[in-house]
């Protein structure tokens, strides 16, 4: 008989998303219900993901604190967003939704379509009053001990000045809840630390943040500062914010190839190399995504994290990880007081004349 571990709560994994899966999912998950203690829903196609769990031993519902339920259709990633989502009812995406909405788990995770993923997060689960866009948000590396929070990273491709101030309150609230930042200092991008530096959406999005009186803003911020661990928060659109993290992203693959090459080139470097490999692999476990997991979608009532297609096994546990960690400590609950009850953001935007959030 298999020994079930104390669980707390349950995730739903959609199983077909990767480009693993379902093998990285089911990995993922067994790892997460073994170390975490919490039960993990993995919903797919029957005939591809029961083979791979049987192979592991699994036998039936609760095996290893493992669920699975059955979703016949699959979202590809190069079907278009809102026919698939809304023609697909029995997709893994929007059963596993579906299963969230209804109070059978805390959260979602998916490595699929991630356009997909949104959509039907916001028309299946819902969003928390009060916010009109959700926002998705990745934790940067930097040099300091403590990541970067940034958002969006890709949930809003063109943005109005109110959207990005209610990013700043949601990721504040976030960092607060989640990270453990006391106060955590708030930034606005753009391309110079002047108020009157930037385009038309950071120009009208200063005042908003400025005036914002929950929030620790601390002006605009550029480029660089992403990675100097000196704000905490960093609220920019989700076309710039997407650039800029598949940017990191390519940068430390670069970096860490170069270093790698330099380090075999001569026996010296190699002799270097073996003595310094502890500090390397540490540095190379600071810039794997996987640690993370993936990005959490801010502005939905349960949290839904969204990976990368590419996902390990590492990054679907971490993943649960952070739905779990989400859910103990509440952060839904304190982005919407902050955000659902308009504290401070409603009376910046009416006092400009701009119409209210939502509408």
């Amino acid at each position: 008989m298999n020994k079930k571990p104390p669980l707390v709560g349950k995730v739903v994994v959609d199983a077909m998303g990767s480009d693993r899966a379902p093998q990285a999912e089911i990995d993922g998950a067994l790892s997460a219900a073994r170390d975490l203690g919490i039960g993990v829903v993995l919903v797919g196609q029957t005939e591809k993901v029961e083979p791979e769990l049987r192979r592991c031993g699994w036998r039936a519902s609760g095996d290893f604190g493992i669920d699975f339920v059955e979703a016949p259709e699959v979202i590809g990633m190069d079907e278009p967003v809102a026919t698939s989502v809304r023609r697909k009812k029995g997709s893994s995406l929007r059963v596993g939704a579906r299963l969230v909405a209804d109070g059978h788990a805390d959260g979602f995770i998916s490595a699929g379509n991630t356009g997909a993923a949104m959509a039907t997060a916001k028309m299946v689960i819902g969003m928390l009053p009060g916010v009109d866009r959700p926002a998705l948000a990745a934790l940067i590396p930097t040099k300091g001990s403590k990541p970067t929070l940034l958002l969006d990273v890709g949930a809003n491709s063109d943005c109005k000045a109110e959207h990005l101030a209610q990013f700043a309150v949601m990721g504040e609230a976030y960092s607060r809840a989640v990270l453990g930042v006391s106060r955590p200092s708030v930034g606005l991008m753009s391309i110079g630390e002047e108020e009157v530096k930037g385009n038309e959406l950071t120009k009208e999005a200063f005042p908003l943040l400025r005036d914002l009186s929950n929030i620790n803003f601390v002006g605009n911020v550029e480029g660089r500062d992403v990675f100097t661990g000196a704000v905490d928060v960093i609220v920019t659109d989700g076309f710039t914010g997407n650039v800029m993290l598949k940017l990191s992203e390519g940068l430390s693959e670069a970096m860490l190839s170069m270093i790698k090459s330099e380090l075999r080139a001569t026996a010296r470097t190699k002799t270097g190399a073996m003595l310094a490999r502890p500090a390397f692999r540490n540095i190379k476990r600071r810039l794997d995504y996987s640690e993370t997991g993936g990005a959490p979608l801010l502005g939905v009532k349960r949290i839904v994290v969204i990976c990368h297609g590419s996902s390990n096994s590492r990054a679907i546990a971490n993943a649960v990880r952070c739905v779990k960690e989400f859910s103990e400590n509440r952060a839904s609950e304190r982005i919407e007081q902050n955000v659902g009850a308009g504290r401070g953001l409603s009376v910046a935007v009416e006092a400009r004349g701009l119409a209210a959030v939502g509408e």
